[in-house]
């Protein structure tokens, strides 16, 4: 990997790494549907100015189902969930948890696509439960009702990314990547709409909660797809999937740095714990079949 691209990759990280961030420091004050409406919204308006200067058309006669089922699928009801969870989990559990992606998209992958699932990726499925335990059982946060309904809530984000993608590779795969992303935030923002409450107050949005609402709409969904088109296109989508590992760091770091959240031992032990089992379930490592063979 090029000197560029590993630092795209880093940058990419940290960006999605602070979207957790912008979830605490917002959720709070406007509440989680509104912070959902305002990310897909701003977002939506960022990416079609970014459509219209680019040329590329989104043909919505022919794409508007793939763009609604990817909408609920990768967006609306995920980023729901992020930031329903942000009332109740600090940042880095948010983080370290949105690690167990590649786990769902493993079981996906072997149930629906017909993916061969590995004694690596069981082992790391088994793992990766066991880091789970490890940071809600001991982590700095007591365990409660609500702890665990957002540990869950965020876990089957990850499930929900994995089901978008079964689905994009099924029905979706003609459609370029950028297309389906812009029309996909459309279709979230026009989603999540209908169930908004009565609007925050004026007052809700100080200074920071301002911030945080421009940073995760337009910095971690907006810029951030870009990077992650320019990275596809430059190294391939197995180098960039490695910003999973990545992401558990910085959204630890920005939640210490920024929140003062305590991090503990045993949330770092759980967060190690569940980057082996993600590591083991992408087989990071493994050379193909044919490569062994042939060394």
């Amino acid at each position: 990997m090029r000197p560029a691209d590993l630092a795209r990759l880093v940058l990419l990280a940290a960006i999605w790494g602070g979207s957790f961030l912008f979830v605490r420091m917002a959720v709070g004050a406007i509440g989680p549907i509104w912070l959902t409406e305002l990310r897909v919204g701003l977002a939506a308006i960022a990416m079609l100015i970014y459509a219209r200067s680019a040329g590329f058309e989104l043909k919505l006669v022919q794409n508007w189902r793939a763009y609604l089922v990817v909408g609920v699928l990768n967006t609306a009801l995920p980023w729901g969930l992020y930031a329903w969870s942000g009332k109740h989990i600090n940042a880095s559990y948010m983080a370290i948890l949105n690690a167990a992606a590649p786990w769902f998209a493993a079981i996906c992958g072997a149930v629906w696509l017909g993916e061969r699932l590995t004694w690596r990726k069981i082992l790391g499925l088994a793992l990766g439960m066991l880091g789970v335990a490890l940071l809600v059982g001991f982590g700095p946060v007591a365990v409660s009702t609500e702890v665990v309904l957002a540990v869950l809530a965020c876990i089957s984000a990850t499930a929900c990314y994995a089901l978008a993608g079964v689905y994009i590779k099924k029905h979706a795969a003609g459609i370029a990547p950028r297309a389906l992303t812009v029309g996909s935030l459309v279709a979230a923002s026009a989603i999540v709409m209908p169930f908004l409450p009565s609007p925050p107050s004026a007052a809700a949005f100080t200074w920071k909660v301002t911030l945080a609402v421009l940073g995760i709409s337009l910095v971690c969904s907006a810029a951030a797809y870009l990077i992650y088109f320019r990275l596809i296109a430059n190294v391939g989508p197995t180098k960039t999937f490695t910003v999973t590992f990545l992401i558990p760091v910085f959204g630890t770091l920005w939640g210490a740095l920024f929140l003062d959240e305590a991090v503990g031992a045993s949330t770092l032990a759980g967060g190690l714990v569940i980057v082996i089992a993600t590591a083991l379930v992408l087989e990071v490592g493994r050379r193909p079949l044919r490569a062994r063979a042939a060394g």
